[in-house]
């Protein structure tokens, strides 16, 4: 009765003991769990930081790729038209934007990612010290565990080494055989068995008092704190990582009024576009200057067309019978057909429509007064300067001032006659300019021509040609010569056009400029191109020579199916 109670003792022990243990193994992979845990949301805040990074990076490469380039006509074009502008602010408030992904990226470095790394050590040191206490304390109780089994046992084995004593000496002293001297030794061998056993027993005694204090201490009370410190340090950790959790969304929220700053100041860029604005800059800046053409004239066919070639002469008969020329000096501008010149022939800007020019030209004078003004002020600088060093001969010497003034004299001498020269340029342009009148006839050029000078010259007039395109010579040929303006040739490539009509040659001209055509006064032509408002016709003599004679050289007459109107840029 005595071994299976005992051995139901035991049995409880280990249960008890195996159930901890389970329980400290238990913890022991919960807790490993969470650690992970903390380092998983550790891990995807970082990859969030690297996005916002990587998207702040590509968001700034994409308004840098769009930005106009520094002093570029691009950037003039976005100055001038509101489109333009406000694409201009989005880009602005695009990289601001942009900015403020990089701020959620360091807030989520600074605030989450560097705080939960170093918790996360913390963390691992504190739950290795309380599972270190907790394996300490289980096998404290199991080494006092064994020191009271050992205890018990050995009691067990002295009381029964004294039962035995005991009994060996009542035969002793029972059988009248044996000596006194021999049951004397029995009955000291039995009393010293029983001392011992007695020993044995308050040592047991001893243990298991011991024993069952530890117990209890460390089932009410060791264990219990151990497993409390385990249950805070897995509270904080889910309290810390719900913080983070709340501070990776405040991180964006804080950013939310800038982003809305910059979405206003887009939204605000878009309703400042101003269509009516921009296409009134469109028309400011393509305005050419040239004048509508005048109302088409009849054309009587019912005459048979004769060609003939006249005499290139102009007779004082001719020439009273000749009609009047408009004698308004115009600005026939040829610049739908001419190259860009590379030299110092588009320094006036004459390759352009008298508008246009005359904007380029007050542009242009308006840099160099502004270039005047900033030499004038060093020079009041310098001529300061250099009473300074008069009044105090300690602080320089007057004398070294004076090559710069020099210097800043003839730079502003030379800025004084270029605003000169492009002045003049563009008073030639303002007096040349169209007034707005009544509409020309068909046959009329754009502009009414300057004083023409008549002249006994066959063939030659010493005028400028009606269009004002062409420049006065003294010769002793004293012929009309146009500008050295090169023609687009590309029509010697073309199809063969058709005839449109036909013109007469009112007067000679020489066409000594590529793609022109030299014409006498008196010819029949054919006319295969309408003069497109440049002051020019394109005509054909015969299936090889055609070219461009000034418009208002030649009396043209369209056939009743040809091309309507001239157009006019």
């Amino acid at each position: 009765m005595v071994v299976f109670r005992q051995e139901m003792v035991e049995e409880r022990m280990g249960d008890c003991w195996s159930r901890t243990k389970d329980q400290f193994d238990n913890l022991e992979k919960h807790t490993q769990w969470g650690i992970e845990f903390v380092e998983r949301y550790t891990k995807f805040v970082k990859e969030r930081s690297e996005i916002e990074l990587s998207y702040a990076k590509q968001i700034r490469n994409l308004s840098k790729k769009y930005q106009p380039k520094k002093n570029s006509k691009e950037e003039e074009e976005n100055n001038k038209y509101s489109a333009c502008r406000a694409f201009l602010s989005t880009l602005n408030e695009l990289n601001d934007y942009a900015g403020q992904h990089e701020v959620i990226a360091e807030n989520l470095t600074s605030q989450i990612i560097s705080e939960l790394t170093r918790y996360i050590q913390e963390l691992k040191a504190e739950r290795k010290s309380h599972f270190h206490d907790g394996r300490k304390a289980q096998q404290h109780i199991e080494n006092s565990w064994k020191q009271l089994e050992s205890s018990k046992r050995r009691f067990e084995r002295e009381c029964k080494e004294a039962d035995r004593a005991q009994q060996y000496f009542e035969k002793m002293d029972s059988d009248i055989n044996v000596t006194k001297a021999d049951v004397e030794k029995a009955r000291q061998q039995a009393q010293m068995r029983h001392q011992i056993a007695a020993d044995s027993k308050t040592e047991y005694a001893s243990y298991l008092q011991k024993f069952n204090q530890e117990q209890n201490d460390h089932y009410h009370t060791l264990i219990p704190h151990i497993f409390q410190k385990i249950q805070e340090m897995e509270e904080r950790r889910i309290e810390r990582v719900g913080e983070s959790m709340k501070t990776f969304a405040e991180v964006d929220r804080q950013v939310l009024p800038i982003v809305g700053k910059c979405l206003d100041g887009m939204t605000k860029g878009a309703e400042s576009i101003e269509p009516k604005h921009d296409s009134s800059q469109v028309v400011e800046s393509y305005k050419s200057g040239f004048e509508p053409p005048g109302d088409v004239e009849f054309e009587d066919y019912s005459q048979a067309m004769k060609r003939t070639a006249s005499e290139c002469s102009l007779s004082n008969s001719r020439a009273e019978s000749k009609p009047d020329k408009p004698t308004g000096k115009s600005k026939g501008k040829l610049w739908p057909f001419m190259k860009k010149s590379k030299g110092a022939g588009s320094e006036d800007f004459s390759h352009l429509p008298p508008e246009q020019r005359r904007k380029k030209l007050q542009a242009k004078v308006d840099d160099i007064n502004k270039d005047i003004e900033k030499e004038m002020d060093k020079k009041d600088a310098l001529i300061k300067m250099k009473d300074v060093y008069v009044k105090n001969p300690h602080m320089g010497d007057p004398s070294s001032v004076d090559p710069r003034l020099a210097e800043t004299g003839q730079n502003i001498e030379k800025l004084q006659l270029e605003a000169q020269k492009f002045e003049g340029w563009l008073a030639e342009v303002e007096g040349r300019m169209p007034v707005k009148s009544e509409p020309p006839q068909r046959q009329s050029v754009l502009y009414e021509t300057q004083n023409s000078v008549p002249s006994n010259d066959n063939c030659a007039q010493d005028r400028e040609s009606p269009d004002g395109s062409y420049t006065e010579e003294q010769s002793s040929e004293a012929q009309i010569k146009v500008p050295n303006v090169e023609f687009d040739d590309e029509f010697d490539d073309e199809e063969t056009l058709p005839t449109i009509g036909t013109c007469k040659a009112l007067y000679c001209f020489e066409g000594n400029n590529e793609g022109t055509i030299s014409v006498m006064e008196g010819e029949l032509l054919y006319v295969i191109e309408e003069d497109k408002g440049d002051g020019w016709t394109r005509v054909r003599r015969n299936e090889e020579e055609e070219g461009y004679v000034p418009t208002s050289y030649v009396e043209v007459f369209l056939d009743t199916n040809g091309k309507g109107a001239m157009t006019y840029i």
